[in-house]
């Protein structure tokens, strides 16, 4: 069955998953503010969970519509085919959220969805009550400016849960943000790479992952392969066909950190990533780097001066390492911080810059090519 697809991201980055769909052969590929859509059938849905870098998870779109009274929200849910995605012994939790609207109240809103799925399941399946003691089928809403989107989860767990980071240092970068990074400095296997920051080694793991071209999701399970026996067959397959357009070459990736715990971390991580023998980490302090390279791609994260350290201790890194990267070569540089005066501080003002969340701390991607 064809489905209209959902994947929600951190605002500034849809362009980049546009593209991943596009690589995976995706249909109907259309972005807003925080998410992008796609047409898919079980199978697309697979693909897109097992191999997408950037988004946060994947949902089916039940329905969209605008409601700005609760008897309206209701009457809409309850018009939508819900038996064609949840079976009658399914688990089919509710949670969303509202802003800016008139609906503003989510338990009200969690409490009428759910009400008017059981209403309509009961109607098709000629039962009077639900045991929910199957597969989860997790409902997620959400109410923007009395625009309704009612949908069905098919990741479980977000996308940024790749399995290889269970251990971690102080404001660690998430997967999916590191992995926006790398793929918007087109990093691709061929330049050297660095990560002067690398703190627990998400971003040099990441950046491993996509040389090779590993898709992030395959040593993870996701709710939707749960959903049925047929559905099996259809993830393995997904995953094969993802195995076989992995890429084997010579990659020079590096990470380094001031700190040697940090660097135990990102070592330990490598190894449950299974790229342990494509990053060398090493202890080193970003203000003395040297590095030598004929073509190469720093991204990094430095400290953004909020929590970790005071921002006067983030001023005199960032000067200290603009100076230090100024006398290298040949060394592309992508850097995200959150510091208003970064630019001032580091030394130069960007070539270019990108405005990304990480999280919720609005940040600038500032993009130096020498």
């Amino acid at each position: 069955m064809q489905n209209r697809n959902c994947v929600p991201c951190l605002l500034g980055l849809e362009g980049p998953i546009s593209e991943e769909l596009k690589k995976l052969r995706m249909n109907d590929i259309s972005a807003e503010n925080g998410r992008v859509y796609f047409s898919g059938d079980e199978k697309a849905i697979a693909a897109a969970n097992i191999s997408l870098r950037i988004g946060e998870r994947v949902l089916i779109e039940v329905g969209r519509f605008h409601a700005d009274t609760f008897d309206t929200l209701f009457e809409h849910v309850k018009a939508l085919p819900w038996e064609n995605y949840i079976p009658k012994d399914a688990a089919f939790p509710v949670k969303g959220y509202c802003l800016n609207s008139t609906l503003m109240s989510v338990p009200d809103c969690q409490k009428i969805i759910k009400k008017a799925i059981v209403e309509r399941l009961k109607l098709r399946y000629h039962v009077s009550w639900f045991e929910e003691t199957g597969p989860v089928h997790q409902i997620q809403f959400s109410v923007m400016k009395d625009d309704v989107s009612v949908c069905i989860d098919t990741s479980g767990e977000g996308l940024h849960k790749r399995g290889y980071r269970p251990a971690h240092n102080a404001a660690p970068l998430k997967e999916t943000m590191a992995a926006a990074m790398v793929m918007i400095s087109r990093y691709r296997g061929k330049e050297d790479f660095c990560d002067p920051f690398c703190g627990s080694g998400t971003i040099p793991i990441e950046a491993a992952l996509i040389a090779r071209n590993i898709a992030p999701g395959l040593n993870r399970t996701f709710s939707a392969e749960k959903w049925g026996e047929a559905n099996s067959s259809l993830w393995q397959e997904a995953r094969e066909e993802a195995r076989a357009r992995e890429f084997h070459g010579d990659y020079h990736i590096v990470g380094s950190d001031i700190d040697p715990a940090a660097i135990r971390i990102a070592q330990e991580n490598a190894q449950r990533a299974g790229v342990a023998d494509l990053v060398r980490f090493e202890v080193a302090d970003a203000m003395q780097f040297n590095r030598k390279t004929e073509a190469g791609i720093i991204v990094t994260n430095p400290p953004y001066g909020e929590r970790i350290m005071e921002k006067q201790e983030a001023e005199t890194l960032y000067h200290g390492f603009g100076k230090a990267w100024a006398a290298s070569e040949n060394w592309k540089l992508y850097l995200l911080s959150s510091h208003t005066e970064f630019e001032r501080t580091f030394g130069r003002q960007a070539d270019k810059k990108r405005k990304l969340y990480n999280g919720m701390i609005k940040c600038d991607l500032f993009m130096y090519f020498r």
